[in-house]
């Protein structure tokens, strides 16, 4: 074989086992948190996989990312340091006024640029932490943003964030949010529409015409206030419907619910209660498989599996036993070949049979936190504490237990946590893997560490 034709061969068995993608928006191109890249590490070094770079400047908030086109999208705050190195001044108060959609280089690490959205979130009393909680939406050269205020904006990423146009969920709306830690859903790109969740009593979901934010229809049959979730779409025998929970919140009836609207005129296929009482650990996005669709809560929740009939009618498969097994406050949980993988309450580990609902093994000791946040790729789970430790862990349903690769703690820990009105918050941004990259967020600090060999 010549030498040419033994370069090219050697080039495509490379490509066959390296597969790069980008993650253009919450959990990544289908919300499932699955990444379908490959040729990844499948064990770490001592110390963890190689930094690339670190971002230093995201400021206040939770907020997890959007890679698209050699670019990583975050929301974050301007950020001034107080004398003692914290980002409050002596009473306690965020030194931060604004928040921003920030674009960082893939690369480099280096900021492209940030575009205002609004002022800061934040609420009287609060101690879990102030700034924006979702993640941007990038759709071909336009990108969507909600703050915690309900500043929905859409900009232009080919003209450096410049402003198209913006709604405000609340004012422009009539929007309800369940409580008041703040508008924390993702938006949806479906096709020509901007699909969001202001909740309220002119409907739950709302579509909006991605180019001008006009709106083309809202859930009217479902009223409930907002959760802090974020939707999924999919196809349930021929239907395209938008999966999303929500908080029915009257005077002697507030309980939970999941529903399936309508993509095409909003109207409500199918309701069911997730739980049946003062609840604001709504947070998990709904997971699909097939014409199923699983659901967990938080806070005392628990976990449901509803099988969706042709008529689109849902009926409940766990048993009242194993509907408490897994309850996922927040962090969200991944399904991989037929086992649903993440945080439960209280402070374990889990992987949960989908079918049966059974626990098939949950770990207290290893990774032990309050909560965790969860992606996976190429059969391996992405486990971040919210005391800012990483795990590799297999994806694997062996009833011996969990288990655990590799392990790293990034480099810089935020000085945030812990201080006036974020007293009492962790780290709760998702991580995400992108382009061969893992990326993981610590409030103002971004980290990309290279997980291919």
């Amino acid at each position: 074989m010549k030498k040419g034709s033994l370069a090219i061969l050697c080039g495509m068995l490379i490509a066959s086992y390296t597969v790069a993608d980008d993650w253009p928006q919450f959990r990544g191109p289908d919300r499932t948190g699955v990444s379908k890249e490959k040729g990844l590490l499948k064990a770490w070094p001592k110390g963890g996989p190689k930094l690339a770079w670190t971002y230093k400047d995201a400021g206040l908030g939770f907020s997890s990312f959007a890679v698209a086109k050699g670019v990583v999208y975050t929301l974050g705050t301007d950020l001034a340091f107080d004398a003692k190195g914290l980002a409050f001044d002596g009473k306690g108060l965020a030194l931060a006024k604004d928040e921003y959609v920030i674009a960082i280089d893939e690369k480099t690490g280096k900021e492209l640029w940030r575009t205002r959205i609004g002022i800061l979130y934040t609420y009287k009393g609060n101690f879990y932490g102030d700034g924006p909680r979702s993640t941007p939406t990038v759709d071909g050269d336009f990108l969507y943003a909600l703050g915690g205020q309900a500043d929905l904006v859409c900009l232009d990423i080919a003209n450096k964030g410049k402003e198209v146009w913006r709604k405000n969920l609340e004012k422009d709306l009539g929007g309800v949010i369940m409580d008041k830690y703040g508008w924390s859903e993702s938006p949806l790109v479906d096709g020509k529409h901007l699909i969001c969740t202001p909740g309220g009593p002119k409907g739950t979901l709302a579509a909006l015409d991605k180019t001008n934010g006009n709106v083309i229809w809202r859930s009217a049959g479902l009223t409930n206030n907002a959760p802090f979730s974020s939707m999924v779409v999919a196809d349930i025998h021929g239907v395209r419907q938008y999966i999303q929970t929500s908080y029915h919140d009257k005077p002697g009836d507030i309980h939970g619910e999941v529903s399936g609207i309508s993509a095409a005129n909003g109207k409500v296929l199918w309701t069911q209660t997730i739980f049946t009482n003062s609840n604001d650990g709504i947070s998990a996005s709904p997971v699909v498989a097939g014409n199923q669709v699983y659901v967990t809560a938080g806070f005392g929740g628990g976990c449901h599996l509803f099988e969706i009939a042709k008529g689109q009618t849902a009926t409940e498969k766990f048993s009242k036993a194993m509907q408490k097994k897994v309850k996922n406050t927040h962090g969200g949980v991944v399904l991989i070949d037929g086992h649903i993988y993440g945080h439960s309450e209280p402070g374990m580990w889990v992987c949960q049979n989908l079918e049966s609902g059974k626990v098939v093994w949950d770990e207290r000791q290893t990774l032990s936190c309050k909560s965790g946040v969860v992606t996976a790729a190429e059969g391996m789970l992405y486990f971040y504490t919210d005391d800012g430790e990483v795990g590799l862990v297999a994806a694997d349903p062996d009833p011996a237990g969990m288990k655990l690769i590799s392990s790293f703690t990034p480099p810089q820990k935020s000085a945030i946590p812990g201080n006036g009105t974020s007293r009492q918050s962790r780290i709760w941004a998702y991580p995400v893997v992108a382009n061969g990259h893992l990326y993981l967020r610590d409030h103002e600090y971004v980290f990309a560490f290279k997980i291919t060999p």
